[in-house]
């Protein structure tokens, strides 16, 4: 490695760092002055407001902005350089402006793997300390799904439900089913259906049941009967947060299940899968574009080229915000949405690689 790859990678990281280190303090005085009631009303520790909140808080931060953040990194050291006449330098060396690259796309690696492991793997360890504060000291993030249920349950087996409380447990109008290749096997309704913490166990009233087998049926019908279904009350329960809290095989296994039950939010969870993917490689398509554009020395100096990238950068933004929202309320394949803007851009940053100056 050269000294001037050297030099250059002390730039890049260098510059993201110390921007998100600031950003970070800024953030927090922020959040800290919007909860500050919060943590008075209901006596949350200095502590807890500390470790099991702002400390895990910060992961999930770098990588919100990760892409962000390395642009402009790459926007303002680049044109200072260019402003120096240090990129001509360079290039009068001898160096091609293809190996001049070497060192930006060696950082955006790393910052681009970082931020896979983050949102992957730490965030969703650190992200569970996170919201057990914010619901003990802030608010409940939990959302219920307690209106015309139907989930699938296991292979064959449904139940639907017309409401369900999660304060009480009980829920009205139950019905299972289970299907054999598509015939009828089993089924049992009921007017109401309550859980018994205690014994692990349903509690069904007013209910009736048919068995068939063949061309053989029989009915039973009762008042009350304790059983035991596959499965619990928090299958009722949907997070709004739940994907923050899982790893990439959590998810995955997370979104068979879904697939299984045939929850209509199984959309959302793809999503986040993919984006978890995807997103990594903006970084490095958001160097090449940076650095493509702020290599040029140009009268405005950093402040073309700022505006120039930042107008870049918030389109590319909004693409990802556009083709989320097809994804998840449209007929778009998840994967497709996700991965669109990154082709997008990535033609873009080819497009503005081979006009930049060499």
């Amino acid at each position: 490695m050269r000294t001037i790859d050297i030099y250059i990678i002390k730039k890049f990281l260098g510059t993201f760092f110390f921007t998100l280190v600031l950003l970070i303090f800024i953030v927090i005085v922020f959040d800290i002055s919007e909860k500050i009631d919060d943590f008075l009303h209901r006596d949350a520790p200095m502590k807890a407001i500390i470790f099991d909140y702002y400390l895990n808080f910060v992961p999930y931060f770098i990588n919100l902005f990760s892409y962000l953040l390395t642009f402009i990194a790459v926007i303002f050291f680049t044109s200072r350089m260019a402003s120096d006449s240090e990129i001509i330098a360079i290039l009068s060396s001898g160096i091609s402006f293809r190996r001049m690259l070497f060192p930006y796309f060696l950082s955006a690696f790393a910052l681009g793997l970082l931020s896979f492991l983050l949102a992957n793997f730490i965030i969703p360890y650190t992200n569970r300390s996170m919201f057990e504060f914010e619901k003990k000291y802030i608010n409940d993030p939990r959302n219920f799904s307690d209106m015309n249920v139907h989930k699938q349950i296991s292979p064959g087996t449904f139940i639907y439900l017309e409401n369900f409380n999660m304060q009480t447990n009980s829920g009205s109008k139950f019905t299972l089913e289970k299907f054999n290749d598509r015939n009828l096997i089993f089924k049992i309704r009921a007017e109401r259906i309550e859980w018994d913490s205690l014994r692990k166990r349903w509690k069904i009233a007013n209910y009736y049941s048919r068995r068939m087998d063949g061309l053989n049926e029989s009915i039973i019908k009762g008042i009350k009967l304790d059983t035991i279904l596959p499965f619990k009350p928090k299958d009722f329960t949907e997070n709004v947060e739940e994907v923050k809290v899982m790893n990439y095989f959590e998810l995955r296994d997370h979104i068979k299940m879904k697939e299984l039950r045939g929850d209509p939010d199984l959309i959302k969870f793809k999503v986040k899968k993919y984006e978890r993917i995807a997103y990594p490689f903006a970084t490095i398509i958001l160097t090449l574009i940076g650095v493509s554009v702020s290599c040029r020395k140009v009268r405005g100096g950093i402040g073309f080229h700022l505006g120039f990238g930042l107008a870049l950068t918030f389109l590319y933004i909004l693409f990802m915000q556009i083709f989320t929202v097809f994804a998840t309320f449209g007929d778009l394949p998840p994967l497709i949405a996700v991965w669109t803007p990154n082709v997008i851009f990535g033609f873009i940053a080819i497009f503005l690689y081979r006009i930049a100056p060499k």
